[in-house]
């Protein structure tokens, strides 16, 4: 039997990719017209609060999230498609320095990359393979017989889960959790990074930094040009 390899799983969004996929392309598709321009109204005021340190970043992507799907049911599938290939291409390369090395690193070691994010797969798949992960998950959107977009989320049981991608990788993979790492930035991060036996809060919101010090995890800022190991 093959020797099993040693896995690493990423977070994305706010992780690897310096903002969110999500907020990406849906700025995208109101700028292509397939969404309408009010769709920003759902968002505006929670991006606000953010910016002005009001209130949290997760009330402002949450608000993008509820955008995005009220508004994604009945989109053509291949002008969506079109719209993720456009926003992987012009932003790809706008990463943090740490993630995006220890990316490299771990893949000259030989170790199975899984990369995880709740943006649409065509963004995720696009942006992970790129970068060189074995495995990439995101949210897979149902297309209907008429080539358009339906609204509903397939596997959302599994996706939602962190930790059970990582099981479900794991068992069909030839994997093992030996040596693994883990790197996630929020507390939808902190059943995966329990699995691992190198967790590592890569600029953690306050709950995962509360839950990271208690628990002696690794914590890295990158902020400008320096890195921090707290």
């Amino acid at each position: 039997m093959t020797k099993p390899r040693r896995v690493a799983i990423f977070d994305i969004d706010g992780t690897i990719f310096r903002s969110s996929l999500l907020i990406e392309v849906t700025e995208e598709l109101i700028e292509q017209g397939i969404f309408p321009t009010k769709v920003r109204n759902i968002y505006m005021k929670p991006y606000k609060n953010w910016s002005n340190r009001r209130d949290t970043y997760e009330k402002y992507i949450d608000s993008v999230v509820v955008a995005f799907m009220k508004n994604i049911k009945g989109v053509d599938y291949k002008a969506f498609a079109k719209v993720a290939n456009k926003v992987i291409n012009a932003k790809k390369d706008r990463v943090y320095r740490y993630t995006r090395d220890l990316v490299y690193e771990l893949k000259k070691k030989g170790f199975f990359l899984l990369a995880i994010s709740q943006s649409p797969k065509e963004l995720v798949q696009n942006f992970g393979y790129k970068m060189g992960f074995d495995k990439v998950y995101g949210r897979d959107y149902e297309v209907g017989k008429n080539g358009k977009l339906t609204g509903k989320v397939l596997f959302l049981d599994l996706i939602e889960d962190k930790a059970n991608v990582l099981k479900r990788a794991v068992e069909r993979n030839n994997l093992t959790l030996r040596g693994s790492y883990g790197v996630g930035d929020s507390e939808g991060d902190i059943t995966l990074l329990q699995m691992v036996e190198n967790p590592i809060c890569f600029n953690p919101n306050n709950k995962l930094y509360q839950h990271a010090k208690k628990h002696g995890w690794a914590v890295v800022v990158e902020r400008k040009d320096n890195i921090y190991k707290l």
